[in-house]
């Protein structure tokens, strides 16, 4: 059994997309998901279930979350090793940068965004006082006045890389790699 975590974008913000954590678990176990286990709201889920293609699983979830809720949801999926690695790799608590984990957030990316995309970013950004820096499939962001302030939003990285994006903060990833320990 490998163990998942699976990040729904968008569901219960502003009245919309409303899904309950003890039906999400329900509908995750009727999928034959195993020590499933939700956690805050926004829909993280950690899960076992066998080694299976990551497209295939989030196709799995995102049909059934249509079925049932009749609205389409975005779901990334991510196996344990790479939430380890996520966070054993974070640039901005390496070496000198020590920033304060408040101020630190994570945008998992569907797809690698075309380096053109990135580069336009790039030059779109730079006056800005928010940091942050691309690896693989992940933006890993520093807001050193809060995400509150920020421009640079979830919506934001979609709309100018072109990929569906679900943000996080730095404090819920790590709490998502301590579920899956716990799995």
């Amino acid at each position: 059994m490998e163990k998942y975590v699976s990040l729904l974008r968008g569901i219960n913000v502003g009245g919309k997309k409303k899904i309950k954590m003890a039906d999400l678990k329900s509908m995750y176990e009727l999928l034959g998901f195993e020590n499933v286990v939700t956690y805050i709201q926004s829909g993280n889920v950690v899960f076992n279930y066998k080694k299976t293609a990551l497209p295939s699983l989030e196709n799995l979830i995102q049909e059934k979350i249509k079925t049932v809720y009749d609205f389409d949801v975005s779901v990334l999926i991510k196996k344990e090793q790479e939430i380890a690695a996520i966070l054993a790799n974070n640039p901005f608590l390496q070496g000198k940068r020590q920033e304060e984990i408040k101020q630190l957030y994570l945008t998992f990316l569907a797809e690698k965004p075309s380096e053109d995309l990135v580069l336009n970013l790039k030059k779109t950004t730079q006056s800005y006082a928010d940091e942050w820096i691309i690896k693989d499939k992940n933006i890993y962001l520093f807001f050193p006045n809060g995400y509150g302030t920020t421009k640079l939003s979830n919506n934001f990285f979609e709309r100018k890389l072109k990929v569906a994006a679900t943000t996080r903060n730095w404090r819920t990833t790590c709490k998502l790699m301590e579920l899956l320990e716990g799995i």
